[in-house]
């Protein structure tokens, strides 16, 4: 299967700006490609779509790429069809979703995957890269027509995955607890990525790349802890 992806966990690190921490590897990742179609449903509010894009399209600048979104396009999928390369930035998944599937996005993005055309996500746009949404941490203030994301990867994801503050006086459920719920009724692997950490997945290998760990939990079985450099291809 012939598929080029980037997922990454945040696009913000504590100290440093937007992309910066994973500007290296965006730019080794794109190579010689030129245009980036950007996806900016997942902010619902505040900077808009407008000002969503002019933030990418100014770190993307400053990298070496044209970004320009796919809302300024009179049709959005040849706009995808045209781009070097697709980049789905973070914020709420459900208003993610629901804006791809509005736009009849889902399946020009999986063909375009098909193609080997790269795919970046950051955050909710790795979330939606995956089986389904179920394992996002945003609140559902939209209802998408279906919890089925774009299914370019047979896993999901748990984006800033979180682990237990041992310090800490929350008496609330731990990240891990809501995913063992979510196995309660779903087999699908739920990778944990941790702030600093992203998936780098080329054709049917995959490789943890970035400064931080992730922790792999499955239905019946105990979590495992997987650090940079690591082999995850079984996965796929």
């Amino acid at each position: 299967m012939s598929r080029n992806l980037l997922l990454i966990s945040n696009s913000t690190l504590h100290g440093s700006g937007y992309l910066d921490h994973c500007a290296e590897n965006i730019k080794t990742f794109l190579g010689n490609r030129k245009t980036v179609a950007f996806v900016p449903f997942a902010r619902p509010g505040g900077i808009g779509h407008e000002g969503y894009t002019e933030i990418a399209r100014k770190r993307f600048a400053k990298m070496g790429f044209d970004l320009s979104g796919v809302h300024e396009a009179n049709d959005m999928k040849a706009a995808i069809r045209q781009s070097d390369a697709i980049f789905i930035g973070g914020g709420n998944t459900f208003v993610l979703l629901t804006g791809l599937y509005k736009h009849d996005l889902i399946d020009t993005i999986r063909e375009e995957v098909a193609k080997g055309k790269p795919y970046i996500g950051t955050s909710a746009g790795s979330n939606v890269a995956t089986c389904s949404i179920m394992t996002t941490n945003d609140m559902p203030i939209m209802y998408p027509p279906s919890f089925e994301a774009l299914n370019l990867v047979p896993f999901n994801i748990n984006p800033h995955y979180l682990d237990p503050d041992p310090n800490s006086r929350h008496m609330g459920e731990t990240r891990e607890t809501r995913i063992k719920e979510f196995h309660v009724f779903n087999d699908v692997p739920v990778v944990g990525l941790r702030e600093g950490a992203m998936l780098h997945v080329e054709d049917n290998r995959m490789t943890l790349k970035g400064t931080t760990g992730a922790r792999l939990m499955e239905a019946g079985k105990e979590a495992v802890e997987y650090q940079p450099g690591d082999d995850l291809s079984f996965l796929l």
